[in-house]
């Protein structure tokens, strides 16, 4: 029999998750200059149109079918266009339908696609962007999300992925699937691709700074749902799921716009909303394994991580446009490992770290892992990115990107100053800046 209650709450869940894909839009739209808005906002949105197809496709199936390859890779066939599963009450417990769990993991795949992309704004062509997407989904994401997801089940013969059942690591909710996945991914990509033109040189400030808060709250909101909606039940795993992420992602903001105050001289609203954006990526694997305490202290933690880490870019001589690396790999990888420190028993997850009794074990099974995931996505990357480079071409024109590329691309432009002020629109962005960040760049 169905449980409606479940039903309803991973319902809702996935439709805040999804609303989570449009907020990261405006988050990385308002961090990019007024020329690149668009384009900025339209690969987010692309990603959100061709992974939702291809999820239905063969996404689930790669990702939850039977395991055909030792844990690495469920069967693309098994549910080939979801076949079977739309009378299917069975396939997850609970009485949770299929297609909920379906609909629940697409918009996971959606925006992990979609936070790649603040690594290479401003530079490249959004052909070679979406083929690059649909490639990476399928042969880097979906696999991976059957490592993390995909639990075994004994009563009904699957048998999923190795990271999840042989390894036995923690990840509630996607800090090895979704985040650092996706961070090394624009790592790899920002190398490929090459600096903008003018980086380090030329003032590249947010441009929308409240369209930034806007949807550095719109993600908040919806990572309501990827946390707590993991629980795959509205129970008490997601109520005390969901204090964890409300305490984690304050203190981390704290964290951020301390470590602000003391190296810059100024708590900034970007550093605001990407401190929040750091304690919800770090807080994403660990939020079933810690109590509320814990919690802060690794949210506390992770902003402090992250707010130094975006500084790397500098001194290693990357263009990682929205700090993908800094904010989604660091974080990603602290929260992950954090949980072999700050697990608890008394939390749902049911197991203590090296802090509370634990010893070390669970410390090293984490860290294997957070970097096979790492290792995996990198190699993957190198090679489509490369390959892509080759063929297609990633950048566009200099004389484009220096125009401008929402037009050079979708023939559009954020704003119609010359509608508005008769041709004598005033230049954006004029006021001086009040660190080296605010003004070469800012954090996804």
């Amino acid at each position: 029999m169905v449980d409606t209650g479940a039903t309803a709450w991973v319902l809702t869940s996935a439709a805040l998750v999804l609303l989570m894909t449009p907020g990261l839009a405006l988050f990385y739209g308002g961090m990019v200059r007024p020329k690149s808005v668009l384009n900025m906002m339209m690969m987010s949105f692309g990603s959100l149109a061709l992974i939702g197809v291809l999820w239905v496709l063969y996404g689930y199936s790669i990702a939850f079918g039977q395991d055909v390859g030792g844990g690495l890779l469920g069967n693309p066939t098994e549910y080939l266009g979801l076949k079977g599963l739309m009378e299917d009450t069975t396939s997850e417990s609970g009485g949770l339908p299929a297609m909920a769990f379906v609909a629940f993991q697409a918009v996971f795949a959606i925006i992990t696609v979609a936070l790649i992309s603040g690594a290479i704004a401003d530079r490249v062509k959004f052909s070679t962007w979406m083929v690059f997407a649909g490639i990476w989904a399928t042969i880097v994401y979906f696999p991976v999300a059957h490592w993390v997801f995909d639990f075994s089940n004994d009563d009904t013969g699957h048998v999923g992925g190795w990271i999840a059942n042989n390894l036995k690591a923690l990840d509630f909710a996607g800090g090895t699937a979704v985040h650092i996945n996706a961070g090394v991914a624009g790592l790899v990509l920002a190398i490929i691709t090459g600096k903008r033109r003018g980086f380090g040189r030329d003032p590249m400030r947010p441009h929308n700074l409240p369209l930034v808060m806007l949807g550095a709250g719109l993600l908040w909101f919806g990572w309501f749902g990827f946390n707590a909606g993991s629980a795959l039940a509205a129970n008490n795993t997601a109520a005390v799921v969901f204090v964890n992420t409300i305490v984690a992602t304050s203190a981390a903001m704290l964290g951020w716009l301390v470590t602000e105050r003391f190296r810059d001289g100024h708590a900034t609203s970007l550093g605001a909303a990407s401190g929040a954006v750091a304690g919800l990526v770090a807080i994403t694997p660990a939020c079933n394994a810690l109590s509320p305490v814990g919690s802060i202290i690794m949210g506390a933690i992770a902003g402090v991580l992250c707010a130094l880490a975006v500084g790397l870019k500098y001194k290693l001589g990357y263009d990682d446009s929205l700090d993908v690396v800094g904010v989604h790999l660091v974080g990603g990888l602290w929260g992950t490992l954090a949980i072999g420190l700050f697990a608890t028993a008394a939390a749902p997850a049911g197991a203590d770290g090296l802090f509370y009794g634990g010893g070390a074990g669970l410390l090293g099974t984490q860290a294997v892992g957070a970097f096979a995931v790492l290792a995996y996505s990198a190699v993957l990357t190198a090679i489509i990115g490369f390959a892509l480079k080759a063929t297609m071409g990633w950048r566009i024109p200099e004389e484009d990107e220096v125009a401008g590329i929402d037009q050079a691309q979708h023939a559009e432009s954020g704003y119609d100053l010359v509608g508005t002020f008769g041709g004598h629109g005033p230049s954006a962005g004029t006021a001086a800046p009040t660190s080296k960040r605010t003004s070469e760049g800012a954090s996804a």
